[in-house]
């Protein structure tokens, strides 16, 4: 099963879960603003993917919490992705112990069709 993880007002999201639809390819979504990922699900897309891709540092949470004063190393984007979801570059694509994030659509059909 294919999880698509983001908020459905994010174009990015929103682009990548038309792709799926378009192409008949059954998603599941988690919707960061209900939900937080557990620490552990977080801990394990370290390993998948670097963290300064999975943390968005250009967003409007980014810029709301004036995060950039803090100067973040990984330790520190790591446990503010485990409080904030919003922080996360979406969307975030979980699926057979992968990982893909962020909207591309040359690369979401080179993986997925």
């Amino acid at each position: 099963m294919i999880t698509v993880y983001g908020i459905k007002t994010c174009g990015s999201v929103r682009n990548a879960l038309k792709f799926f639809k378009d192409n008949n390819i059954e998603v599941e979504f988690f919707d960061f603003k209900q939900k937080t990922p557990e620490e552990s699900k977080i801990k394990d897309w370290t390993k998948k993917a670097d963290i300064n891709l999975l943390f968005n540092s250009k967003g409007t949470k980014y810029k709301t919490l004036n995060l950039k004063d803090l100067n973040l190393d990984a330790n520190g984007k790591f446990e503010w992705l485990c409080k904030e979801p919003l922080l996360f570059k979406r969307p975030v694509i979980e699926f057979d112990d992968k990982l893909v994030v962020a909207w591309d659509e040359e690369k979401y059909k080179k993986i997925f069709l």
